[in-house]
C-alpha cells in the first residue's frame, strides 16, 4: 500500500477534473482527497494498492481535461481512511 501527494497543472479546473478523479478513485478502491489550488493547479493525496494505476489514468487527456505536468511525492500512510472525498 501506498500513499501520493500528487499537484497537476494544466487545464484542469473547470472541466469536471476532480469528479474524474473521484471515479477512478472508486473504481480502484483508494481514499483520500482532491481539491482545486488558488493557483489553477489540482492537489490530491491518494492512498491504496493501485495508486499506480490511479496516477496513469488521471494524467490522460480527455476532451475537456488538459494535464501538462505533474509532481508525486510519496508520503505516510493514514490509517483508518475509508473514502476519496472533494476538499474545499
Amino acid at each position: 500500500m501506498k500513499r501520493y501527494y500528487v499537484i497537476y497543472q494544466g487545464i484542469v479546473q473547470g472541466v469536471g477534473f476532480r469528479g474524474r478523479l473521484i471515479q477512478i478513485a472508486r473504481r480502484n478502491q483508494l481514499s483520500g482527497y482532491v481539491r482545486n489550488c488558488s493557483n489553477g493547479d489540482v492537489e490530491c493525496e491518494v492512498q491504496g494498492e493501485n495508486v499506480d494505476e490511479f496516477i496513469k489514468e488521471t494524467i490522460k487527456d480527455d476532451r475537456f481535461v488538459k494535464v501538462f505536468n505533474y509532481s508525486l511525492k510519496q508520503i505516510p500512510l493514514k490509517e483508518g481512511e475509508k473514502n476519496f472525498i472533494v476538499r474545499f
